[in-house]
This record gives structure tokens, sequence and C-alpha cells, in this order.
């Protein structure tokens, strides 16, 4: 397994106490699921076979269909800016370059369900078993798998399982190299170490919350804060690398489902319903 490069610890940024909303982005699906940025192009994926590039004033700059002709499952930007999607029916991840798609693995066994790109330009991805009763992350270099995490040290399974369709699994990789899930079945964030082994689940903050905690989408900055989307509470919520809530980001958000950051630790938010992407300041 690649290890990734050492890098200097970044600028200390501290939380801003009023999270702003510096963007609106109209994507034109009727549900969106999961978006992609770097800088100023901004990837999305909804209820369609339609891979989508807008712009920050919410121009359409290109559109994208999948190989096979079915739905996405989740999309990915890679360290160089190309787009990696999943293709749960398919059973395949693809690798979309200069608009050209290249299938780089075929699952035997397994659909792939979320995928990020690593610091190591890796691919991590979240898998369901065919019978829907195993669920489990690998970890790939190219089309080579060399890891995979499935079990604690007692053998019991890590992530739930279930129909993927409500059992959402994103993932993310933190600066320190934390492996973090977002369990919507289970109704927390798991977070595993680089080796695979567990170091805590989230399962939600008692304050100011509606509903029961529903974690849907994830990411990680440059800060080494963990951030989820709660579906059931129209928040974000920010942990500490070691899982202690700091605080919730609102910004009027409307079923708030994936989530990613660009270079710059802007905060982009895809809202299931309204199929807007929010960008959102909070450092």
């Amino acid at each position: 397994m690649k290890s990734a490069e050492a890098v200097s610890s970044p600028p200390v940024k501290p939380l801003l106490d009023d999270p702003r909303l510096t963007a609106s982005i109209n994507t034109g699906y009727r549900h969106l699921y999961s978006v992609g940025c770097l800088s100023e192009e901004v990837w999305t994926c909804g209820n369609n076979k339609i891979m989508k590039v807008h712009n920050l004033q919410s121009k359409l700059l290109t559109s994208i269909q999948t190989k096979s002709g079915n739905w996405l499952q989740d999309i990915a930007v890679t360290l160089e800016g190309d787009l990696v999607y999943t293709d749960y029916y398919d059973k395949t991840i693809n690798l979309v370059k200069n608009k050209q798609i290249q299938t780089v693995i075929t699952l035997q066994g397994w659909k792939p369900l979320f995928v990020c790109s690593t610091a190591s330009d890796d691919l991590l991805v979240t898998m369901d078993s065919d019978d829907y009763e195993k669920c489990k992350v690998v970890r790939y270099c190219g089309s080579t798998e060399t890891q995979t995490i499935q079990f604690d040290d007692q053998g019991r399974p890590l992530y739930s399982s279930g129909d993927h369709i409500i059992n959402t699994k994103y993932i993310s990789e933190n600066r320190n190299l934390d492996i973090c899930v977002a369990d919507r079945e289970a109704c927390a964030v798991v977070v595993v170490n680089q080796s695979g082994k567990l170091r805590f689940r989230y399962t939600g903050h008692p304050s100011n919350s509606k509903e029961s905690f529903e974690p849907v989408g994830i990411a990680t900055d440059s800060q080494s804060h963990i951030l989820t989307t709660d579906i059931n509470n129209d928040c974000i919520h920010i942990l500490d690398q070691d899982g202690q809530f700091l605080r919730y980001i609102h910004c009027d958000l409307l079923r708030p489902f994936g989530l990613c950051l660009d270079n710059g630790d802007n905060l982009f938010v895809a809202e299931l319903n309204t199929a807007k992407v929010k960008k959102i300041q909070y450092l």
C-alpha cells in the first residue's frame, strides 16, 4: 500500500462563527446526489446517466453519458483533475479523462457504491455484496486491489448492509490518512485508521437536533476536520479528527446530500431535492 508523501502542516484556519453562502449552482437534475470539485469547475451526478460540469454561475460546460447507459452511483475528482465514477449495475469503476471513458475495474460478486481519491492517488471504494448481506471498503492502486476493510478486531462487520438506494456509504480520506465512511443505515460516521483498525464511531450530537442523525455525504479539509451532511436535520456536522463535535453549518440548507471541498477549503453541498450545489465558506 502506497503512503502519501510527507507534506508540511497547512496554515491554521479557524472555523468561522457564521459560515456564509458564496454561490448557488442550478444543475437541472430532478434529484442531485454527488458533487466533486478542485477549483472553479463543479462536477455533479444525479438521477440519470449524465455527468455534468458547471461553473459557479450555473453555466453548463460539459455533459458526459455513462459508458453503459446506466445511472451513476457516485463520482470523485482525482488529484490530476480527472473524474472517476462508479456504475453499480455494471459493477465497474470508470475513469473519465479528456471526455473519454475507460473502465479501470470490473468487480465479481460485489457492486461498487461510493468512491474517493486519496492523497497517494489511490481509490477507496465502498461496495455491497451481490446478495446485499455484506459491505466493505477496498483500496485500489490503479486497477490493483491493495487493501480490504470489512471487520473490526472482534470479527464484527464495520459497516451495515442493505439496499444501496437507502443505505448510502459515502467515503473520504482524512489528512491523517484515516478512512471515514458515512454509514446512513447505521446512523453513524465510521472512522478507521490507515491500516483499517476502528478508531471511533460518531453517532450525532444531541443539541439542536429535530430528528435522528442520518449522515450521508462526507468530506475532510486541510485542518483534518470531518464534515458530514445530516439529511434529517438539514445541516452539516463538523468534527475534529478524533470524532469530537465542533459545530453545525446550517446556511438554509435543504436536504443536504453529497459534499466535497476544493483545494481552497471551500465547501460544496449537493441538495437532494432542489438539485442545487451550494458553495459555503466556513474557514
